[in-house]
């Protein structure tokens, strides 16, 4: 098993070569030479059934694996007993669109720690991904990972720890390391290849040997203010981190087989086969 790549959405070379639909991502892709693809419903799960269906189909048909980003307003630490339930039935409905299109991994935020402590928050997630995981079961999903992902800002509840915990819940929980959010939510740390193994050694000995073995990843290269996250940016922006060489180099020394997402602003597809070539140079 090695490591796949693909883009988070559709990059503007896509639409700028003519193509008019999602439906045509998949060959598109393959034409790229990557191996996956993440379909985005941040701002809302509006893909019909039909259309999931077909992008499945044309994805089986040029091996292309997929995933499934759930709405980015998604608040499992939310004080508000109506928004966290209301986040259940979103991950209810992502888990429905991964279905259709054979999805098996659904990436998961979860929410802002708000005037809570990180505990306090933490322990709301915990619940609410709880009870997400029994209505997913209940309604049949057992087959599709729940990827809680590292987030970006200082104040939203996803540090690389608080992830880990979440994931402890239930062998299912996949995490998605963002490598550079977690850049951005440490003012830029990210720098040594030390720094990228504690990430890797985190994973393995919070969650086991599988899971750091298959590990879903976002990665751009991100600007960050005193806060966190500011802005995505493209590969060739080198002013901006994390670099991805290191995380290529232990990927391939531990002969793992994550998922990679590239997030870049614009370029994705084409960042995605960059970085899987730094990947491929590292194997050899």
């Amino acid at each position: 098993m090695t490591a796949k790549f693909g883009p988070a959405g559709n990059c503007e070379d896509f639409w700028n070569s003519g193509h008019k639909s999602s439906l045509e991502i998949p060959k598109w892709i393959h034409e790229n030479h990557l191996d996956h693809y993440e379909y985005q419903c941040g701002h809302g799960v509006r893909i019909s059934k039909d259309a999931a269906v077909l992008l499945g189909e044309n994805a089986q048909k040029y091996q292309i694996s997929l995933s499934v980003h759930a709405p980015y307003y998604i608040s499992l630490s939310s004080v508000e007993e109506e928004k966290r339930l209301r986040s259940i039935d979103y991950i209810l409905q992502t888990l429905e669109a991964a279905k259709n299109m054979g999805a098996k991994r659904i990436v998961v935020h979860s929410g802002s720690c708000g005037k809570i402590t990180r505990k306090e928050a933490l322990a709301l997630a915990k619940n609410t991904l709880s009870k997400a995981i029994r209505a997913a079961d209940e309604s049949g999903y057992t087959d599709i990972a729940i990827c809680p992902e590292t987030m970006g800002k200082i104040n939203q509840l996803g540090t690389l720890e608080e992830v880990m915990k979440l994931c402890q819940l239930d062998e299912r929980l996949i995490p998605t390391i963002d490598f550079g959010h977690l850049n951005a939510r440490t003012l830029g740390s990210l720098k040594s290849k030390e720094d990228f193994t504690h990430i890797f050694d985190t994973i393995e000995n919070m969650l086991g040997k599988e899971r750091a073995a298959s590990f879903h990843a976002h990665y751009s290269r991100i600007e960050y203010t005193n806060s966190g996250e500011k802005k995505h940016h493209i590969f060739e922006e080198t002013q901006y981190g994390p670099d991805f060489d290191p995380i290529a180099q232990i990927t391939a020394e531990r002969h793992l087989s994550p998922t990679f997402i590239c997030e870049s602003a614009g370029t994705q597809t084409r960042d995605a086969a960059i970085m899987k070539k730094i990947y491929q140079e590292k194997l050899v």
